[in-house]
């Protein structure tokens, strides 16, 4: 399986804190990372880095490509959208941003693949949050990029919102992307990762398969494995 990120030992201080201890990542073509941790782990951070972001104190970070910016999508928790223009609109803007072309079909298409079609000439900013966090991966995407990297994708929804960001995962991986995505809801991780890194205090403290770390640590689910590893 080929590797798109190879990171060995990054470590970021702010001050006298250690935010990232000294953590290995790896990324592979086509598969579903999930990132998890309580909160202050390390995870926005470590994610920064990836980016190229946030510079590493130390370590290093391997690309499978030189272009690798350009070949990354990346949705943060918030995503910026033009206020005053509609959803249609977005779309053209940050498509003109990418460099890509896109035809008033090819718009609709991507729309209508996210339920967003009845809603592109709404003002993005109108949107609910559900369908914001669509939009955002949609303009994640718009690059076709060999990976994607979401940050708390369904921070905020309610049970069918989340369930749509997690189809969209899916169907993202199924479309040859690999994806990384922080999460703090292990039946989500559960549902949607290939493989499971888990950040305590800036460390990786655990990383496999969920059933494979679930069968180790002999635990019934990934919460309560959450709960041992971070008390």
């Amino acid at each position: 399986m080929k590797k798109l990120i190879n990171a060995s030992q990054l470590m970021k201080s702010y001050k006298t804190r250690c935010v990232v201890d000294h953590i290995d990542v790896d990324i592979n073509e086509g598969e579903i990372v999930a990132l998890v941790g309580t909160n202050g782990a390390g995870k926005t951070t470590t994610i920064g880095m990836l980016l190229g972001i946030i510079p590493q104190d130390s370590g290093t970070i391997k690309y499978w490509t030189s272009d690798y910016k350009k070949e990354i999508g990346t949705q943060l928790q918030t995503t910026p959208f033009f206020e005053g223009y509609s959803v249609e609109d977005n779309l053209k803007l940050f498509a003109a941003f990418y460099g890509v072309s896109l035809t008033k079909m090819l718009i609709d298409e991507k729309l209508a693949a996210f339920d967003l079609l009845q809603v592109k000439k709404m003002p993005a900013i109108k949107l609910s949050l559900g369908q914001q966090k669509r939009l955002a991966i949609i303009v994640t995407t718009l690059h076709n990029p060999k990976l994607v990297i979401l940050d708390e994708p369904s921070a905020g929804l309610d049970p069918r919102g989340q369930r749509e960001i997690q189809q969209i995962i899916k169907r993202l991986k199924d479309s040859g992307v690999a994806v990384l995505f922080s999460s703090h809801d292990m039946l989500e991780v559960m549902n949607v990762a290939d493989r499971v890194l888990m950040m305590h205090h800036g460390k990786i403290i655990a990383n496999g398969s969920p059933d494979s770390l679930m069968e180790h640590y002999q635990t019934q689910n990934l919460e309560e494995l959450f709960f041992e590893l971070t008390m």
